[in-house]
């Protein structure tokens, strides 16, 4: 697993292994929309991280960022979960689909961490580091990563289908925010508010109208537009949710 913006656009991908075993990797699949990509090498016997549990991880809680920054190989930085859920506007102009719901950790993150893993206390796979934010280009104490329940549902579409399969609602949604609460008559701040159901979409078939508000994708509470994006695109098409 990697980051899209890492292999893109190349015309032969290497991959280097821990031991400085090299090989010539083959691209399976990409995913634009989510800045994720698989690649293949043909070897036997390799140790893999397993993966863990995105939507169980807590604010707080210890994480370890991997990676090859400034071309050091095998870095690994400490440190905690910062935030969930974070939209920073990093992959909207690449396509209207983009799903952002990053985990924001304070593990330092440089150019050469991109595709690396973000590991739990346990050695279990919760991220693949992808972004900072920064106004140097440098690690400024924000780091992004894809949250592991989107990568694990990507890498198997591009897997299985040489692409990915993509749910949509249909429905045009924004955060609830106080001013929003009071302009419509909300008791409650949670949610994501809809201000808007497309024609002959799942939402309207479903009986979503404008003014609902979206308090859980199954049992997955949402209370910001990117969690309700990251929660709907674990679904393909076809798959019935509550």
């Amino acid at each position: 697993v990697t980051n899209h913006h890492v292999i893109n656009n190349a015309s032969k991908i290497e991959v280097v292994l821990n031991d400085k075993r090299k090989y010539e990797a083959k691209l399976i699949g990409k995913d634009p929309e989510t800045d994720l990509a698989l690649l293949k090498i043909e070897e036997t016997g390799l140790p893999f991280a397993k993966y863990g549990n995105s939507d169980k991880i807590k604010v707080g809680e210890w994480v370890l960022a991997c990676g090859n920054p400034f071309d050091l190989t095998s870095t690994i930085t400490a440190g905690i979960v910062s935030a969930k859920g974070r939209n920073i506007n990093l992959l909207r102009g690449n396509t209207n689909y983009a799903i952002e719901s990053f985990i924001q950790t304070d593990a330092a993150v440089n150019p050469g961490n991109s595709g690396g893993a973000l590991v739990n206390l346990r050695g279990e796979l919760v991220g693949i580091n992808t972004a900072i934010a920064s106004t140097t280009g440098a690690y400024a104490g924000y780091s992004f990563a894809v949250p592991v329940t989107l990568v694990k549902k990507v890498m198997d579409d591009l897997l299985n289908y040489g692409e990915v399969q993509r749910a949509l609602l249909g429905v045009m949604i924004t955060d609830v925010t106080a001013e929003l609460a009071k302009e419509k008559g909300l008791k409650k701040f949670n949610g994501v508010y809809i201000s808007g159901v497309n024609d002959g979409s799942a939402a309207k078939d479903a009986g979503i109208k404008e003014n609902d508000v979206i308090l859980k994708i199954n049992d997955t509470e949402v209370n910001s537009a990117s969690e309700l994006q990251e929660a709907v695109a674990q679904y393909r098409p076809g798959d019935k949710i509550r």
